[in-house]
């Protein structure tokens, strides 16, 4: 298929807004997980001190690794050697050093404003299951102060792509800046929408952003895409209709793959893998998203694009949490 996107010159950069986040991974049980407020494979937003309860009921250990959707995105980007910069907020604490440090070794340009109001670093609680589902627990903290003054077209001047994560749709004022923001700046914008229950509990937002051609590159796993199309247990319509509603559409089907859509045409991207089972799914469709966005801005075509974005999905599946160990860039790098 030919090559959809082709970066101008002097816009080679991507840069992603969100939740600047911290993930805090533990192995649990199914029935750990349906004795708390978590959802099966969903995201429940909660206060501080909800999953500090948590935490005390379980005797798992706890992983601390730098996460959030559009951070982890990023992340990957500057991993693979892209131009890359990270927008978001974070708390005068230890765990925001960490959030900092993460991003500049990653090779990204952090653009992090510190919270006003001494709230502690957003954090997620990952509850990973035998089956190596996770169930997240979110606790916004300083990301949740993010106004729209924390968002300057200078900051996309440079940049080919602008990343957001869907979880931003629970800031209107927020995203509608930012995607106000990317367009003036010349950049296209990429949404990942996230979550089911964030596309359930925004569709009328998310619709109005899609429909009025906002989005040139929207993402979805099936789940998300079935509760933004409005249609469930039918993958290829789902898909297809995904398709209509943005010039560049993904569906992440998970272990069996992906589908590209782009211009009625559709390419299915096989899973990659070799023989390792997952032991965790955090962070699979951010690290998706971050391989077929450094590919799109290299100029690659669409199936190389899915092919980089699943490599990178597949090893992040390897480790606990969203970040990749330098052998597992090495092999994604050699596939390139």
């Amino acid at each position: 298929m030919d090559i959809p996107f082709k970066a101008k010159e002097g816009k080679d950069g991507i840069a992603a807004i969100g939740s600047a986040l911290v993930d805090l991974c533990m192995t649990e049980s199914v029935e750990f997980v349906n004795n708390s407020e978590a959802q099966m494979g969903g995201m429940v937003m909660v206060d501080y001190t909800y999953i500090n309860r948590l935490l005390a009921k379980s005797r798992a250990e706890v992983s601390i690794v730098p996460g959030g959707s559009a951070g982890n995105a990023i992340v990957g980007i500057g991993k693979l050697g892209g131009k890359a910069r990270f927008i978001g907020k974070r708390g005068d604490d230890e765990l925001g050093q960490i959030y900092e440090k993460s991003l500049k070794d990653a090779g990204v340009d952090p653009v992090l404003k510190m919270s006003s109001l001494a709230m502690a670093t957003g954090r997620v609680l990952s509850i990973i299951t035998p089956d190596a589902q996770r169930s997240m627990l979110t606790y916004l903290g300083a990301s949740s102060e993010m106004t729209p003054d924390d968002v300057k077209v200078s900051y996309f001047e440079d940049c080919a792509i602008v990343h957001i994560e869907g979880y931003l749709l629970f800031n209107v004022d927020l995203l509608l800046t930012a995607l106000k923001a990317a367009k003036d700046a010349g950049a296209l914008v990429s949404l990942d929408l996230a979550s089911y229950n964030v596309v359930e509990s925004s569709i009328g937002t998310l619709n109005k952003i899609v429909d009025g051609g906002l989005v040139d590159i929207l993402i979805a796993n099936e789940d998300e895409a079935a509760a933004f199309t409005g249609i469930k247990g039918d993958e290829e319509n789902a898909a297809a209709a995904l398709g209509k509603r943005a010039p560049l559409a993904v569906m992440k089907l998970g272990k069996r793959g992906s589908a590209i859509l782009h211009g009625g045409n559709k390419v299915m991207i096989s899973p990659y893998g070799d023989g390792r089972p997952a032991v965790d799914t955090t962070g699979a469709g951010d690290l998706w998203a971050a391989g077929f966005l450094y590919g799109l801005v290299k100029g690659y075509d669409l199936k190389r694009c899915g092919d980089l974005g699943s490599v990178c999905g597949y090893e992040v599946c390897q480790v606990v949490g969203a970040q990749i160990p330098e052998d597992g860039w090495q092999r994604i790098i050699s596939t390139i």
